[in-house]
């Protein structure tokens, strides 16, 4: 849509690539930030959330927004990099908006927001939201409920605090976003929104997000959910994650979540439990990929190519006797990726294992372990008993994850460590430059934001 287009829905925004004049992308757009007026006066938008490099948001000013065309938005090349943070007042359009229930002036009928438009005004690069997509019949998802777009004054409801939202049309917005970037998103709503998106989540898609997410804001969404549902969570979630999620809670209210859990599930929680936190077996995985000698190359490609292993577990396979579930019988080897793409795919793994890698004990502390993958140049290493048996696996995220700060993921990404934009004399002037710090858009922005 041309920047001289009279409209645009903000669900088409949503992930929406921001470029510079010079065709450098700089970032994703995330949401629209608004300000509600009252007598029923159409908002005024006053920017957009953007993703820069590594999840790190800032703020565009609409007045620096030179277009919106072709599922694009370009700007004049000049973006804040301090981090945007919400000031009172301001209301996230795509985060606080979709999903609120208000009611039609002229019938008093109660209806549910699934997508407000914005225009821009003539001569000016000012915008303003003035269209209200709206469903009758309240928030069900029913193919048959009618829906319509009315004008921003011809429902009310919008400065009233929502008590129960839901979740449904945002999460229908960021279907296709990844776990991270939608954790990075929840991170940033407010506990009560944070709670009613968990609410309509998946199981399986709420376990992917919660292990993206900062331990308080786990514990917080894991103590809004019942708990039946909390425990079915737990055992969506990858056994080291589940693990360390548990050991953030009181230990009677971790013991009634793991009785919940089924017991094939709650069996390797409980075995990671029983290790420190940073050493090999407090940070292993107890799902890799385990194989049998007489497995064919075939075979274990076929397992390496499951579009849910992330790509430290699928760089190889560990290859034991009988049972292949951890803990395994006697641990023989492994065998790299590349060796698999090398060797005909009827060739038993049994004769290309690796055993010159030597595995590592669970008591391995986390200086040694990061020692022992840096100096064999690998990204996961096998995790073995006195009695040769596989434990499992440490991966090097989850390395990353004990090094790197336990607030690593707010201090990402340029500008850390800054003062919030524009604090300093609480105000923001008519072209955003309260948020004050502006870069060229085309250097660190660089290729930013996925989904």
């Amino acid at each position: 849509m041309a920047a001289s287009s009279s409209r645009v829905f903000v669900s088409h925004l949503s992930g929406v690539a921001v470029f510079d004049p010079n065709g450098d992308q700089v970032g994703r757009v995330r949401d629209v930030v608004a300000l509600l007026r009252p007598g029923g006066k159409p908002p005024s938008v006053l920017g957009l959330v953007v993703e820069v490099v590594s999840r790190h948001r800032v703020f565009l000013p609409v007045t620096r927004v030179t277009g919106v065309e072709s599922g694009q938005v370009v700007t004049t090349g000049v973006l804040n990099m301090r981090r945007f943070e919400q000031r009172a007042g301001e209301t996230l359009v795509l985060g606080e908006l979709l999903d609120r229930r208000v009611t039609l002036v002229e019938t008093g009928e109660e209806v549910t927001v699934l997508d407000v438009g914005l225009i821009r005004l003539p001569a000016r690069r000012d915008w303003r939201i003035d269209k209200v997509f709206v469903r009758k019949g309240g928030r069900t998802l029913r193919r048959r409920r009618e829906t319509l777009t009315v004008e921003w004054s011809a429902v009310t409801g919008f400065a009233l605090d929502e008590t129960d939202q839901g979740a449904a049309n945002l999460l229908a917005t960021f279907e296709h976003v990844r776990p991270a970037d939608l954790a990075n998103m929840l991170h940033h709503f407010s506990p009560k929104r944070r709670g009613e998106v968990a609410a309509a989540l998946h199981d399986d898609r709420l376990a992917d997000v919660l292990e993206e997410l900062p331990e308080d804001d786990q514990v917080e969404i894991l103590g809004s959910l019942q708990e039946e549902r909390a425990a079915d969570v737990l055992e969506a979630m990858d056994p080291d994650d589940a693990a360390d999620l548990l050991s953030e809670l009181p230990e009677q209210e971790r013991e009634r979540l793991l009785e919940l859990m089924r017991p094939k599930d709650a069996a390797p929680v409980r075995r990671l439990l029983s290790y420190e936190e940073d050493t090999a077996g407090g940070m292993m995985t107890t799902e890799p990929i385990v194989l049998g000698p007489d497995a064919t190359v075939a075979y274990a490609l076929a397992r390496v190519r499951v579009a849910d292993l992330s790509a430290p577990l699928a760089a190889q396979v560990y290859v034991c006797r009988p049972p292949d579930e951890t803990p395994t019988g006697r641990y023989l080897g492994v065998v790299h990726f590349q060796r698999l793409l090398r060797d005909p795919p009827f060739t038993l793994v049994g004769s290309i294992v690796d055993t010159d890698l030597q595995p590592i004990a669970p008591d391995t502390p986390l200086p040694e372990l990061t020692g022992y993958l840096a100096t064999y140049n690998i990204v996961a290493a096998p995790v073995v008993d006195e009695g040769g048996h596989l434990l499992g696996a440490v991966t090097v995220d989850d390395v990353l994850d004990h090094l790197l700060p336990h607030d690593w993921r707010d201090s990402i990404g340029p500008g850390a460590g800054e003062p919030p934009h524009g604090r300093d004399d609480g105000t923001r002037d008519d072209d955003g430059g309260g948020r004050g710090g502006d870069t060229g858009g085309s250097g660190e922005g660089q290729g930013a934001g996925g989904g």
